[in-house]
């Protein structure tokens, strides 16, 4: 299985869609999308400084855009999950078809002004915590009044809150940690965010959705999500909700994932991946010349093209935490129904019917009879044809 990744903010490097434009219809793609995103999204990607692109309200529909661009340039039918980092999920969204670009850029450019008009209302900040004892580090986030905003895996907390309290969270790190202040406008993924999250809200019941047609998973929890008007939700809730990357990991492990490629600007998440994802293979895809290796990677390890329409999968996912068991005689290979019910999970409440979300097939068990399940843990596949 190929999963297809959009990094969030903090990847941007000057100058690194300089190569993109001399694709065709590639610059006047960002002109179009520059007037959507209310920012010259050329001009940011080719000419500006390190400093200008790390305007907050520059950078998110920057990142959006270019995540869009590049993947225009791959076989994306056979890419059978995204997912995105902070701003990189309004890329992803779009490459599901919940979003159309047009509005993933148009939310990116309301999101960063929204964002940035956030940070500027009181001094706030974020660092990296790297090391220690994952446990030990919550605590003491917790006890200095600041947030766990990334939970990144891989030994990797980003901190956020007042900028005093940083300072003093650095200056006494936790025990066999070491903090490095990051070069942020404010806060993002905690409560400072409120009024961006408002302003986001305003607007998102007139953005048409449609749900996703590849396995979409979320910031917040690392589950599938089979609505496009949950994901809608879902991306307003996580300006002020942490980012936990690492249980997108564990979903990309536990769904088996064999490769993946993230798109430009690459290297964060890709980095992550490797010390998470022992055997899968990595590919990041940062110029034009990158696109041979990412068409090879998909035909080895995408769905494979053929007459039959493309297939595409829903993963059902737990919505409370319990023992799993699925219908009886219900086996891999069955026909199920939208609305069907599939199994059921037992809490101390009683027994709590898992339906399936779209007919199709079901085509593979994530979970199995007396499994404990976790919320959101996937725990069916259910392919189809559209």
């Amino acid at each position: 299985m190929l999963a297809v990744l959009a990094p969030g903010q903090g990847s941007q490097k000057p100058g690194f869609l300089t190569p993109w434009l001399d694709l065709p219809g590639a610059a006047a793609r960002l002109r179009w999308w520059s007037v959507l995103a209310g920012t010259d999204l050329v001009h940011l990607g080719t000419e500006a400084g390190e400093d200008e692109i790390k305007d907050t309200a520059k950078t998110q529909p920057l990142l959006v855009a270019a995540a869009l661009l590049a993947a225009e340039h791959l076989p994306m039918y056979d890419v059978a999950l995204v997912a995105g980092h902070s701003v990189g999920e309004l890329g992803a969204a779009a490459l599901a078809g919940v979003l159309s670009p047009e509005a993933a850029v148009t939310l990116a450019g309301l999101r960063g002004r929204e964002m940035a008009a956030a940070c500027a209302l009181e001094p706030t900040g974020m660092a990296a915590v790297l090391g220690g004892n994952a446990e030990d580090v919550l605590a003491a986030i917790e006890a200095a009044g600041l947030y766990a905003a990334n939970h990144n895996g891989s030994g990797q907390l980003v901190v956020a809150g007042a900028a005093d309290a940083l300072a003093k969270f650095a200056a006494a790190p936790p025990e066999r940690t070491r903090v490095v202040t990051l070069k942020v406008a404010g806060a993002f993924h905690t409560p400072y965010m409120a009024p961006a999250e408002q302003a986001l809200s305003a607007v998102a019941g007139g953005v048409p959705t449609a749900n996703p047609h590849k396995i979409l998973l979320s910031d917040r929890d690392g589950t599938a999500v089979a609505s496009g008007v949950e994901m809608l939700q879902r991306l307003v809730a996580q300006v002020t909700a942490p980012v936990r990357w690492d249980l997108c990991m564990a979903t990309l492990a536990d769904l088996g994932v064999t490769a993946l490629i993230e798109l430009p600007p690459a290297g964060t998440l890709a980095g992550l991946a490797k010390r998470a994802l022992r055997g899968v293979e990595i590919l990041t895809v940062n110029t034009p010349a990158d696109l041979a290796a990412a068409r090879d990677l998909t035909a080895r390890h995408g769905v494979a093209p053929g007459a039959e329409p493309t297939p595409q999968f829903r993963v059902v996912v737990a919505g409370t935490g319990g023992s799993f068991a699925p219908a009886d005689g219900l086996e891999e290979g069955a026909e199920v129904r939208s609305g069907q019910v599939i199994g059921h999970i037992t809490t101390k409440q009683g027994p709590v019917e898992v339906a399936a979300h779209e007919t199709g097939v079901l085509t593979e068990w994530l979970a199995h009879h007396d499994d404990p399940v976790a919320a959101g843990q996937p725990l069916a596949r259910i392919g189809g044809h559209l």
